[in-house]
């Protein structure tokens, strides 16, 4: 298992990554789901808890992923992953030990530099694994980190908030992200790059450059447009889902875990949910 030329071992790789994955997405979500307990003991205000969840952590993430994915291109791509989980995990674990609303913050953009380094050195590790006629399904497998991570973060945040406190979840999601972190840098090895032909080993594209490569390729930003687009209305609208059943329809935070991370976790349409469930209290703002 310990041989990276082993078959076997690329997919021991991939499990890994998943899992680390999943972490990145179990620590994402799970402030959406103690929104209700979290605003009511710090006093927060909608504002404020769209910040938290939204703009704050999406700005940071979104601005560091370029410099780290141009960091994975030179340098070893395991220990930038390695790096990243613990320090996304420290910070959530952290999230359960603030006192205000400023902490939280700092807490959150913490978690969104470190999860900007999740992803785009995992892609790259998994594309040197796995061959070409493989990577599809790599990658796909890789991607099913996403719906357990919401779906654990959804219904284990939940249920812990409601039986432990809200900063107890922190803590129990946190605190694992960082023994994983070194079970990462012990089991996982850096895999050889691959050189495509007609290129030069070790040779790589400047910012310039690969923004140019990129502006003769108008399809790009096409399907860069669609996704940003896309997540736009689902972050937003996930964002405060939980918070509308719990006021509107007088849900438990642990009820709205489950049906959260079930609906989120199979990736089903909760469109329509809402209107099916019964208005316990029609009103109710709490």
């Amino acid at each position: 298992m310990t041989d990276p030329q082993s078959n076997n071992y690329k997919w021991f790789v991939l499990a890994i990554l998943t899992v680390v994955y999943a972490f990145n997405f179990i620590d994402r979500q799970i402030l959406v789901i103690l929104q209700k307990p979290i605003k009511a003991e710090l006093g927060l205000s909608d504002t404020q808890l769209g910040l938290l969840t939204g703009f704050s952590f999406a700005v940071v993430y979104v601005t560091a992923g370029v410099p780290i994915a141009w960091l994975a291109d030179r340098s070893n791509r395991r220990n930038i992953v390695a790096l990243s989980l613990g320090i996304w995990s420290v910070m959530t674990a952290l999230s359960g030990m603030v006192q205000n609303y400023t902490q939280l913050l700092l807490a959150r953009l913490g978690v969104g530099l470190g999860e900007a380094g999740g992803s785009p050195p995992s892609h790259s590790m998994l594309s040197d694994y796995f061959p070409e006629e493989q990577r599809g399904t790599a990658l796909s497998i890789y991607t099913t980190g996403i719906y357990l991570g919401i779906f654990f973060g959804y219904f284990a945040g939940g249920w812990i908030a409601d039986n432990y406190g809200w900063r107890n979840a922190f803590f129990i999601v946190g605190i694992p992200g960082v023994v994983l972190a070194f079970l990462l840098l012990l089991l996982v090895r850096e895999p050889p790059r691959t050189v495509l032909p007609n290129e030069v080993e070790n040779e790589k594209a400047s910012f310039k450059e690969t923004i140019v490569f990129l502006l003769q390729r108008p399809a790009f930003w096409w399907i860069a447009l669609g996704c940003s687009t896309a997540s736009f209305v689902g972050y937003g609208n996930g964002n405060f889902f939980p918070s509308l059943l719990i006021r509107n329809y007088g849900l438990t935070v642990t009820e709205v875990g489950m049906f959260m991370g079930v609906i989120s976790g199979i990736h089903w349409d909760a469109g329509n949910l809402p209107r099916r469930l019964p208005r316990r209290s029609v009103g109710q703002t709490r």
